[in-house]
C-alpha cells in the first residue's frame, strides 16, 4: 500500500504543478468559498480554466492505478479505462461536490485524482480561521481524517486535517471530532509501544475514532505517510467496535 502511494503522491506531485502553471497570470473566479465547491467546480469559472488538463491527465493516472495500486483498485482503473470521458467528467463532478465519505472505490480514485485541484484552488482563496469545535473542514466542508499535535508552550496544539483539500484547522483536544462529546470519561486514547506517537483518539458516544500523529514526540513524522503506515491500529480500533471518522485517499 505504501509503494503504491509513493507513485500516486508523485503523480499528485505533477498534477498540482501542472494545474498551477496552467493559472499563471489567471485571476480567479471571485465567487467565495462556499460558492466554489457547493456547484460543480469542474463547470466553474475556476475550474473551466484547468478542466481539459484534468481530463487530458486522467487516462494517464488510471494506467498508474492499474499498474501500481493493489488488486481492488487496480481493477477498478481497468474498468474506468474502457469508459468514455463523459462519464469520467460526472462521476468527477459529483465526487468533488459530495462531502459524505466515499463509499466505494471509484470513489476514492475520483478523490486521489482530483487532491491536488482542491489543493491548489484551496490555496488561491481566503479562509477565515476556523471555530476551534468546527467538525468539518472550512474549505469543502468534509470530515477529518486525521489529527495532529504539535508542541505549545509546556503542552500540545491539536489540529484536525482534511486529507482532501489538505486544509487544517486548530480544533480543541478534549473534544470528539465526530460528534463533540465533551465527557473525558468517554474520550478514550490508546497507543501502542511500537508507535507511541500515534493516539488512537475515540469517542464512547458515536464509536467513532480518529488517529492522530503527535510531532511533540515524534518531530520527523509526516501525518499523511504516517496514518496509511499504521494499519494495525485501524484493525484494532475496528476490532473493539469503533468505526473511523472518515477514511483516507485510499480507502483506509
Amino acid at each position: 500500500m505504501l509503494g503504491f502511494y509513493v507513485h500516486l503522491a508523485r503523480f499528485q506531485e505533477k498534477l498540482y504543478k501542472a494545474i498551477a502553471d496552467s493559472r499563471t497570470g489567471v485571476p480567479l473566479a471571485g465567487v467565495s468559498l462556499a460558492d466554489e465547491w457547493a456547484g460543480h467546480p469542474l463547470d466553474s469559472g475556476q475550474g473551466a480554466g484547468v478542466m481539459g488538463l484534468l481530463l487530458d491527465s486522467f487516462p494517464a493516472f488510471l494506467a498508474l492505478v492499474a499498474k501500481n495500486a493493489p488488486v481492488p483498485l487496480a481493477e477498478v482503473a481497468r474498468e474506468l479505462l474502457r469508459s468514455d470521458s463523459d462519464s469520467w467528467l460526472d462521476l468527477l463532478n459529483d465526487c468533488s461536490t459530495r462531502v459524505d465519505p466515499p463509499a466505494d472505490p471509484k470513489e476514492f480514485l475520483m478523490l486521489a485524482f482530483l487532491q491536488p485541484y482542491a489543493e491548489f484552488v484551496r490555496s488561491q482563496a481566503p479562509l477565515e480561521p476556523a471555530n476551534s469545535t468546527s467538525l468539518f473542514c472550512p474549505f469543502c466542508h468534509r470530515k477529518p481524517a486525521l489529527g495532529v499535535l504539535r508542541q505549545q508552550g509546556d503542552g500540545g496544539r491539536r489540529s484536525l486535517l482534511c486529507v482532501f483539500c489538505l486544509t487544517e484547522w486548530e480544533f480543541r483536544r478534549v473534544v470528539c471530532p465526530g460528534c463533540a462529546e465533551e465527557d473525558h470519561a468517554k474520550l478514550p486514547v490508546y497507543t501502542a509501544a511500537e508507535l507511541p506517537y500515534i493516539r488512537v483518539e475515540c469517542c464512547d458516544t458515536c464509536k467513532t475514532y480518529i488517529k492522530s500523529i503527535d510531532l511533540t514526540k515524534n518531530g520527523l513524522a509526516d501525518p499523511l505517510v504516517d496514518e496509511l503506515a499504521s494499519i494495525p491500529l485501524n484493525l484494532w480500533a475496528q476490532e473493539h467496535g469503533y468505526a473511523k471518522l472518515h477514511p483516507n485517499l485510499l480507502g483506509m
